[in-house]
């Protein structure tokens, strides 16, 4: 075995301070430059609605097993661009909200304003499942393509870009959704219901969680002109 001086002890804790000081110090230090991070990794500050159904751990933002609920931000956005990842547990359940309106006037926020699915596409009590109901479809509306979802329990890279009637989905580097909502607006949902959400530009983003366990993080936002 190789003697250990003096010298190479102390490059050894000079390494391990550079290492340490290099590490994030919180969820802040994720974003890029022209996004702004929306979960500062400790705490639901700038959240409000269901905070009971989720916490903070290890800067992960974490919907509750059998609770969860849907979570607001506190700002409201128009045009964005919204980056975060996900780890779902098996069978789980959760939405992406946006557009969403303070009064939901007792709809769902996937009608009171729009939805992105959050959903394990392999679980076979899904199996039966609309098309527009899988991960990464705009709930109703437009269908998302299947198959680019990581196995379940790793994590997951998303982005949604909404701007004006446009909105992509690019689930771990593949668009999954290229959709003109001016579409559903002039000839109707494809679930056949009435979603007054489409007709407004501006709102919450949410986490809408249905009693499943799924860890969000490194969530941050960029806004459009």
């Amino acid at each position: 075995m190789r003697q250990i001086t003096t010298r190479n002890l102390a490059a050894l804790c000079l390494l391990a301070i550079a290492s340490f000081a290099a590490a994030p110090a919180n969820a802040q230090e994720h974003c890029e430059s022209d996004f702004v991070c929306i979960f500062n990794g400790h705490n639901l500050d700038g959240w409000h609605g269901a905070t009971d159904g989720y916490y903070a751990k290890d800067c992960m933002l974490i919907s509750k097993k059998e609770s969860g609920g849907n979570l607001f931000t506190d700002k409201e956005y128009k045009n964005f661009v919204l980056r975060f990842d996900f780890k779902l547990e098996p069978g789980a359940n959760n939405g992406i909200g946006f557009h969403v309106p303070k009064d939901l006037n007792k709809k769902s926020p996937a009608f009171a304003g729009k939805e992105i699915q959050i959903l394990d596409d392999t679980a076979d009590k899904y199996a039966k499942l609309q098309k527009y109901q899988y991960h990464g479809s705009l709930y109703g509306t437009a269908p998302a393509k299947r198959g680019h979802l990581n196995p379940v329990g790793e994590w997951n890279s998303q982005e949604i870009s909404v701007d004006g009637n446009k909105v992509k989905v690019t689930l771990n580097g593949t668009v999954i959704v290229d959709y003109d909502m001016a579409d559903a607006k002039k000839n109707g949902t494809m679930d056949g219901k009435d979603h007054p959400g489409l007709k407004r530009d501006t709102g919450y983003l949410a986490l809408l969680g249905h009693g499943a366990r799924i860890e969000f993080k490194n969530l941050r936002v960029k806004e459009l002109d």
